[in-house]
């Protein structure tokens, strides 16, 4: 019996494009074992973000490309797993933080926070340990949008803080310290201290990522949150208008300068749905994220639109994509996701946490 040649097989694999990833998979992600069960050729991809319901989608593609372009006829397994990745400057990964993402909007009232917890939601879904940070000190939205409001955290030792967990997430807001009806009005410097107390002082666990839902702007707030915290990537949300992708453009702009990828775009209320015909409508205008994507070189991760479902979930303490996860709305969260991830997994890897600790000793 003649050997299957699996050099062949691995050029053929790591030449199909493969979905969210946008690229092949890298010769080294990929095992080929020609005495698979049953006889057959098995093929294991081992991808760098989460694939727990995507897992045989992809697989299913991989095999059909691999049938049409070479004529093979293998079974293909997905597996992955998630790796820290490099941050801007010379910061280092937190620990048991591998890889922290931004979600921005340089403008209220563009939907950035349900975006966010939806995108939270959606990789938790997937099988990723996920946390989320409400660095939005003077509108924290994420107490509600998780259904935790009027909850506090707990302090074992006085020092730092337990994170709340709700749908498999940890979570930690300002929202969760203070009153709900007590504005806060602070001044730069205590915003400054609120936010390193929640990143620095709260006890995350074995978090693949922390999704970071950012105050709208790109003042002294913002500046000190990409100077100061190990970001792998940020994602920009913006509508349609003119006027969103005036300030969308400005905080792209703002994380470039501060050497963050930025891992795409984010339009979100692209259409109106009538929840009587489900007739989509242009509300806002057309083609702005792409636009804004193209001239920034960067991908534009989907689209969302101006559904009242994704208002109803939201305000219920239920993201779409916990509450209809099957639904095609969740399904956009999930792509858009998955999307922004795998971009990060194609970032430069940061093995700083297996090098060994070197202490000096007189």
């Amino acid at each position: 019996m003649v050997k299957p040649d699996t050099s062949g097989i691995e050029r053929a694999v790591a030449a199909v494009t493969l979905p969210y990833l946008e690229a092949p998979a890298a010769p080294g992600a990929i095992a080929i074992d020609a005495a698979g069960p049953g006889g057959a050729t098995a093929v294991t991809i081992q991808l760098g973000f989460p694939v727990g319901r995507v897992a045989a989608e992809i697989a299913a593609h991989v095999q059909s490309e691999l049938s049409k372009t070479a004529g093979l006829n293998v079974n293909v397994s997905v597996t992955s797993r998630i790796l820290p990745h490099a941050a801007q400057s010379v910061l280092a990964p937190l620990p048991d933080i591998k890889n922290i993402i931004a979600v921005a909007s340089a403008k209220g009232g563009v939907g950035k926070s349900t975006t966010a917890v939806n995108l939270a939601a959606a990789l938790a879904g997937e099988g990723a340990a996920v946390g989320i940070m409400d660095a939005d000190i003077y509108g924290p939205s994420q107490p509600d949008l998780l259904g935790l409001a009027g909850q506090s955290p707990v302090s074992k030792d006085g020092k730092s803080f337990e994170p709340l967990e709700a749908f498999g997430m940890q979570a930690i807001s300002i929202g969760f310290l203070v009153d709900q009806d007590q504005p806060i009005i602070w001044r730069g410097p205590m915003v400054t201290q609120a936010l390193n107390q929640m990143l620095f002082q709260t006890n995350w666990r074995d978090l693949d990522y922390l999704i970071v839902d950012m105050p709208p702007g790109t003042g002294d707030t913002q500046l000190t949150l990409t100077q100061k915290v190990p970001l792998a990537g940020a994602i920009i949300v913006t509508t349609p208008q003119d006027i969103a992708l005036l300030d969308a453009r400005r905080g792209l702009k703002m994380f470039e300068k501060v050497n963050v990828p930025v891992l795409g775009v984010v339009e979100n209320m692209s259409t109106y749905v009538c929840p009587e015909c489900g007739h989509e409508a242009s509300l806002f205008g057309e083609g702005g994220g792409e636009q804004l994507a193209d001239e920034s070189h960067v991908p534009l991760l989907g689209r969302l639109p101006l559904d009242i479902q994704i208002r109803r979930e939201a305000d219920s303490g239920q993201p779409t994509v916990i509450n209809d996860p099957d639904g095609p709305i969740a399904r956009r969260y999930i792509e858009i996701a998955l999307r922004a991830a795998a971009r990060v997994s194609l970032q430069k890897a940061d093995h700083s946490a297996r090098l060994p600790k070197i202490v000096v000793e007189h």
